[in-house]
């Protein structure tokens, strides 16, 4: 295990996010598989494949989590308004985790533009 990934500003959470993103991320890939056999949408395969390489871009400390983290994030609400509309109450159940998980992304930001995050990523 690299010990330089932990030192660096934001190390520890940066890698449980990242490592949640991923866990997460194919959790949400292998049930949209299920349900594109079934005839389903291709939303929930999509957006799992994309917050599970967030989550490895986060481990590796790339900003580039938090750029494609944003577009699967805008990408959701888009497909949930196109959905149910602007009911709200179903709404929530497709918003909230998203909406939770963009701000811990937002949260990354400033360690991951830190020099030494640039240089533990080496």
């Amino acid at each position: 295990m690299n010990t330089t990934t932990h030192k660096a500003p934001g190390g520890l959470p940066l890698t449980l996010l990242g490592a949640f993103n991923v866990f997460f991320g194919g959790l949400l890939a292998a049930g949209g598989l299920w349900l594109i056999s079934l005839g389903g949408t291709l939303y929930y395969a999509l957006a799992g494949l994309g917050i599970g390489i967030s989550g490895v871009l986060l481990t590796r400390r790339s900003m580039s989590a938090v750029w494609l983290y944003a577009v699967v994030w805008l990408g959701t609400v888009f497909w949930a308004f196109s959905e149910v509309g602007f009911d709200w109450w179903a709404q929530i159940p497709r918003l909230l985790l998203p909406t939770v998980l963009m701000l811990l992304m937002l949260l990354c930001i400033p360690p991951l533009k830190t020099p030494q995050a640039k240089r533990s990523r080496s």
